[in-house]
């Protein structure tokens, strides 16, 4: 028996506030969305690389206010490359902590992405 990796799923309020944090400023792709109907709450899947983030407006899916701890190889380029998006809403920061590296985001619902990078 094997786990695959853990898929963390973040309660979202605004689709249009969630594409542009994080397609737009996080540089995610988006793989899919579903909906019951039209007019029902949207579930979708974001990738970037080998990180999977599930979205969810329905009520009662996740927790407002949850931390995601993704592990990055170069946090120092992902960090210039946030930085130079100017986005009007984070300026993030690494900073360094006892055993590496790590800058944590605030999207807009409330959920913190924890990004880190271990000392080898």
């Amino acid at each position: 028996m094997n786990f695959a990796p853990a898929i963390p799923v973040l309660r979202i309020f605004n689709v249009d506030k969630a594409k542009e944090f994080y397609l737009d400023f996080l540089g995610f792709s988006l793989d899919w969305e579903h909906r019951f109907a039209a007019d029902l709450p949207l579930y979708a899947q974001i990738r970037r690389d080998g990180l999977i983030v599930h979205l969810s407006e329905h009520y009662g899916d996740a927790t407002p206010g949850s931390t995601v701890f993704a592990r990055v190889s170069d946090l120092r380029a992902l960090e210039q490359e946030l930085q130079a998006k100017r986005y009007g809403y984070s300026r993030p920061s690494a900073e360094q902590v006892d055993w590496g590296w790590q800058m944590q985001i605030a999207d807009p619902f409330g959920n913190q992405l924890r990004f880190c990078q271990q000392d080898d």
